[in-house]
């Protein structure tokens, strides 16, 4: 055992038969991501307070009876740690039987959102008999709630909690919880209202870490039967100045959806109502295709581009002819993509020599 500067202890421990070091404090789980091992979960966030709830992530601990959550256990100078053998695959593949044996639907569109493939890719990876433990249900899809953003379809929620967590730790609305126990368990609204009539603001946060599809992003899932495959693109949302991360999901030439960029700097993946689901402009079919000109009478013309740029061209030399630099200001859209706001500021400050700039993504 040893100290590093800031007073954290590094300590040892043996994980699958190899010593590795450890911060004091972290969880055997967070010790075996960082060093490879492959231990399932349901319903880790590690954006969360660990939870224990779905106990695939068991590891057996030598000197201590029963496999423990090695989500929620801290490690400890000296343990020894097996996150990997007959017994605890066992294990693994029952709790996934019995998850799996109630689940409506195992197999789920990857447009559903961020973490939707999870309980499938489980599935795959261990040899799983889905009916094993057919029989009584819980949790009833609320396919009537109206809000435009979010299916909830509980058929396939397995009450990891993490939908309600990250509402609550991460975003601070509390819009949903738990209602009952045992196979009456169901997350709800307050009253059982809309999502609409609830404190509920649209960061689609439930979504990104549903891990079942229980909560589905509307959207984006419209687009599940559009040939071609599911593209992702790392961008940085235009709508406000914070600089969130998000991937643009496209299939073929058509944005589909958005999702938040777990890894992004400025976010951590979060997002608002607008960076998730205000892509609908791209596509629009009152968007202009050909640049118009305004004739005498006030109608408009399509015209080809040269011609559109030379007609600009010439209205912003008249102005800065007759009232000056000063005369002109420039408002940069928040739905126009980056390079455009970039050269929309080098065109006032370097073309008029002014600060006369502003766009809503300074907000």
């Amino acid at each position: 055992m040893n100290q590093i500067a800031d007073n954290t202890r590094i300590c040892t421990m043996t994980l699958d038969g190899d010593d590795v070091k450890f911060c004091e404090g972290e969880t055997i789980y967070e010790v075996a991501e960082r060093h490879s091992k492959e231990v399932p979960t349901l319903c880790y966030d590690p954006r969360l307070e660990a939870f224990g709830a779905c106990r695939l992530c068991v590891v057996e601990v030598e000197g201590i009876r029963n496999p423990v959550a090695s989500c929620t256990t801290k490690a400890t100078e000296g343990m020894i740690v097996r996150t990997k053998n007959d017994t605890l695959d066992k294990h693994r593949t029952t709790l996934l039987e019995m998850v799996a044996s109630e689940n409506r639907n195992n197999t789920v569109d990857e447009l559903a959102g961020y973490a939707s493939q999870e309980l499938g890719n489980l599935l795959k990876r261990y040899p799983v008999l889905p009916g094993r433990f057919a029989g009584k249900k819980s949790g009833n899809s609320n396919t009537d709630d109206l809000n435009p953003f979010i299916l909830r379809d509980y058929d396939n929620c397995i009450s990891c909690y993490r939908c309600v967590r990250v509402c609550a730790e991460q975003e601070g609305d509390h819009a949903i919880n738990v209602m009952n126990r045992g196979f009456d368990t169901q997350i709800t609204t307050e009253f059982g209202n809309d999502l609409r009539d609830s404190s509920c603001t649209f960061c689609g946060q439930c979504v990104a870490t549903c891990p079942t599809g229980a909560l589905t992003d509307k959207k984006a899932i419209r687009a599940k039967d559009t040939p071609g495959e599911v593209k992702k693109t790392r961008s940085v949302c235009i709508y406000c100045g914070v600089g969130c991360s998000i991937d643009i999901l496209t299939k073929g030439d058509r944005v589909v959806g958005i999702q938040p960029a777990m890894d992004g700097p400025a976010n951590e993946g979060a997002l608002c109502v607008k960076g998730q689901y205000a892509f609908d402009f791209v596509h629009h079919p009152d968007r202009l295709t050909k640049p118009l000109i305004r004739q005498k009478d006030g109608t408009f013309r399509e015209a080809e581009w040269d011609e559109a740029l030379q007609k600009a061209a010439e209205g912003f030399l008249k102005v800065r002819e007759k009232h000056g630099n000063h005369a002109t200001y420039g408002i940069a859209s928040g739905r126009a993509p980056h390079e455009a706001a970039y050269s929309m500021q080098k065109f006032i400050r370097a073309g008029y020599g002014t600060n006369y700039i502003d766009n809503c993504s300074r907000a």
